[in-house]
């Protein structure tokens, strides 16, 4: 049985950094509010929400992982699978503490683009990688970051969970001085295309057996970039249909044969 202590600034958010930690969905957890958030007055005697949450022991039927696409993803031969076991947990703490955090301090003279390179630099530090070089490119109000390390799969997570709590952070720290709004991508070692085409893979897959089967086939969670691919990647075909249900951030994707 998989149970977690969570903080967050509210009960909800807690619940929800909690759920995207087991990799799992409200329904299938059990929530003990264990302390309220608490505002204080001028920082002073301001507080946390605290939950745990534990994941029911049940049976989930017809449901597809999107770790299937891993088996046409080599993500994790970047480094030996030891070495990201041993070093997994203490990456994930390192940055579900970071997302956590109440306010973030940054120069207001200070490039925001060089804010972000600095702060993710400082998170690999606290995940053990010292060899992180960022590149950057901006093309309007778009930003990429593309991180370099010996350790990239540990950048990535499973499934690109890391990767994406680090995006969520360096657009936080981004819109912290920035003038207007900036949209920010990370990519490590190109894995944003290459989970691309995994998806478009099992994509296809999951739309042949929804039709051998004469059954909706429904995904796991995943980012609404991810569902986007799908969508995409189905959007020609006229057996089958493809929509979302839920609500963020356990949204997930359905397939549906057409009758």
């Amino acid at each position: 049985m998989k149970q977690i202590t969570q903080l967050g600034a509210t009960v909800e958010e807690a619940i929800s950094i909690a759920l995207q930690q087991l990799n799992t969905t409200r329904e299938q957890v059990e929530v003990e509010v264990l302390q309220e958030a608490k505002k204080g007055f001028l920082g002073f005697g301001a507080r946390q929400a605290k939950v745990s949450v534990t994941v029911k022991e049940v049976e989930v039927e017809n449901v597809v992982s999107s770790n299937d696409a891993d088996k046409f993803d080599d993500v994790n031969q970047i480094v030996s699978e030891k070495e990201i076991v041993e070093q997994e947990e203490k990456a994930e703490q390192a940055v579900s503490e970071t997302i956590v955090e109440q306010t973030i301090f940054v120069e207001e003279q200070e490039d925001p683009i060089e804010s972000a390179k600095n702060y993710l630099i400082s998170i690999a530090k606290d995940m053990g990688i010292e060899d992180l070089k960022i590149g950057t490119q901006k093309q309007g109000k778009n930003i990429l970051f593309k991180l370099e390390s010996e350790k990239a799969a540990l950048l990535i997570g499973k499934r690109g969970a890391t990767l994406n709590a680090l995006q969520q952070l360096a657009q936080l720290i981004v819109n912290k001085s920035a003038k207007s709004f900036l949209m920010v991508k990370l990519d490590v070692e190109n894995y944003r295309e290459r989970r691309k085409e995994a998806l478009e893979l099992l994509a296809e897959r999951m739309a042949d057996k929804a039709i051998h089967t004469g059954k909706k086939v429904s995904f796991e969670p995943m980012p609404s970039y991810e569902r986007k691919v799908i969508h995409n990647a189905l959007a020609n075909r006229v057996d089958i249909e493809t929509y979302s249900e839920g609500i963020e951030p356990n949204r997930y994707l359905v397939i549906e044969p057409v009758k």
